[in-house]
């Protein structure tokens, strides 16, 4: 049998086919609009995502028996608003993740409602991304907007809806609303009170694993399969790449470097940080993980080639760098605000130290030092709960390069596991599908059959060591800079 992972990210829609034994037959990608009407404002159209997924998938199965489709699922881009009026028609452009418009919604539930309850109903404080403040934010500027929503969805159950006809999410991807109970896996009354909202307008909310139906006839029809066909609830992009790097079970570990960065964590218990910069969620194998978020980490490179260097030949600028732990250049990577563990929309990226012999491949190089030392600042908060780690998986855009995954390994201090296919969420969302379908007892055995290790980069003591003198100073910068931000923004 064949299996659909599809992948709904912030720049592209990936899309892959797997067989019954892990192996990859296809994958294609296909690109769509991202729209910024204001600055620090991020949105696209869900009538783009629906467009290029079925689009991708006809691409994706076009020379393959289509009667071996067995099942689809999903990983996909988390927090994004997307809300549908009594017809199901889009009421106005998703809300993204990495928007940043809902600093005085978020302000108000952190310091009204209060952080204490917002992590007692929730296990989690708001961030600016998240779900409910661009509920809030929609309430109070565009009232006539929130008088039509009859549904509130996350960006792939959107697809999910369009192909099934259910309105349906996963408790992965609902974790990341600030709307979810996520200890006891149900939504908060409470948080849908303080957000104006009813339970009936929240979608029905699965295991990852699960199946939500098949389907549609005439969605059948168009991709030339058969509408027994399942859909699986999938996950939020992360949960999804964990579960596509066997990154599930108790205390393991995986990094993602894609437009935005994480550390996750899985555990096998329901855990909180006490100081909430770590985000608290439900995994998608049935148990938690905690995960630090960084804003933007891949995207700081593609930004530093391909708008102020001028190049799309990145391997060639990692070339020249090679005096590994010594850059007297550090970067913070905040172009879009950061989540953990600073959570402050108004932080901003910043290069310091420059000198007149300050070279290219310097400026390169701190580039990617300073998404590494970001996620060691959410791997510190991780350590100060007592979670001991010696190894991580990695994946993302930003994993294909050799230079970066060194960079990480040394900075973090932790063996970094190479899989033999970096695919993360659409690998994911395929292994999900093929839990939902039967072809493996639950996703734990999905990913011990599928996941395979092909290298490890281990840290070097003397490298590792220079890194956490670096590292003690690049920590210092972003509270000096700090009150700066604030004065800017």
């Amino acid at each position: 049998m064949l299996y659909i992972g599809i992948d709904l990210g912030t720049s592209a829609v990936k899309l892959l086919l797997m067989d019954q034994d892990g192996k990859i037959v296809n994958v294609v990608s296909r690109e769509y609009p991202l729209y910024f009407p204001h600055p620090g404002w991020s949105e696209q159209k869900p009538e783009d995502w629906y467009a290029q997924t079925m689009e991708g998938i006809r691409e994706l199965i076009r020379d393959v028996d289509k009667a071996q489709v067995a099942g689809i699922s999903f990983g996909g881009q988390m927090h994004g608003l997307v809300i549908l009026d009594q017809d199901d028609n889009v009421i106005r452009p998703a809300i993204l993740w990495n928007d940043g418009r809902t600093t005085e919604e978020t302000d108000y539930l952190n310091n009204v409602i209060g952080k204490e309850k917002l992590s007692a109903y929730t296990a989690n404080i708001a961030f600016a991304g998240f779900t409910a403040p661009k509920i809030l934010w929609v309430k109070k500027n565009e009232p006539e907007n929130f008088a039509k929503i009859s549904k509130i969805m996350l960006p792939k159950d959107y697809i999910a809806y369009k192909l099934t006809g259910v309105h349906c999410t996963d408790v992965s991807d609902a974790s990341g609303m600030l709307l979810f109970d996520v200890k006891n896996r149900r939504w908060s009354p409470e948080m849908c009170e303080i957000c104006g909202i009813n339970m009936d307008q929240l979608a029905a909310c699965y295991e990852s694993y699960e199946s939500v139906g098949t389907l549609l006839p005439k969605i059948a029809e168009e991709l030339g399969l058969s509408a027994d066909v399942k859909v699986a609830a999938g996950a939020g992009d992360n949960a999804a790449a964990a579960v596509g790097t066997g990154t599930v079970g108790d205390n393991m570990c995986n990094i993602s470097l894609g437009t935005s960065g994480t550390i996750f964590i899985s555990s096998g218990k329901f855990g909180v940080d006490k100081f909430n910069a770590l985000h608290s969620f439900a995994h998608a194998d049935g148990s938690y993980h905690l995960m630090g978020c960084m804003l933007s980490a891949a995207s700081c490179n593609k930004w530093w080639m391909d708008e102020i260097i001028g190049t799309k030949d990145y391997g060639a600028e990692q070339e020249n760098i090679e005096k590994l732990g010594e850059n007297h250049v550090y970067y913070l990577p905040y172009l879009m605000g950061e989540r953990s563990p600073h959570n402050n929309p108004n932080a901003r990226a910043v290069f310091i130290g420059m000198t007149m012999d300050t070279t290219r491949a310097d400026m390169t190089q701190a580039v990617l030092e300073g998404v590494a030392f970001a996620l060691r600042d959410s791997l510190e908060v991780a350590r100060s709960l007592g979670i001991k780690l010696e190894r991580t998986k990695i994946c993302g855009g930003g994993a294909k390069s050799p230079l970066w995954k060194k960079i990480v390994a040394n900075v973090l201090n932790l063996k970094v596991d190479v899989i033999e296919s970096e695919e993360g969420p659409a690998m994911g969302g395929a292994m999900l599908a093929a839990v939902a379908c039967g072809g493996f007892k639950n996703v734990e055995e999905a990913a011990a059959r599928v996941v395979k290790i092909v290298d490890t980069v281990e840290p070097d003591p003397e490298l590792a060591a220079k890194y956490e003198a670096r590292y003690a100073q690049f920590k210092e910068i972003y509270p000096t800079c700090k009150p700066l931000f604030e004065m800017i923004k």
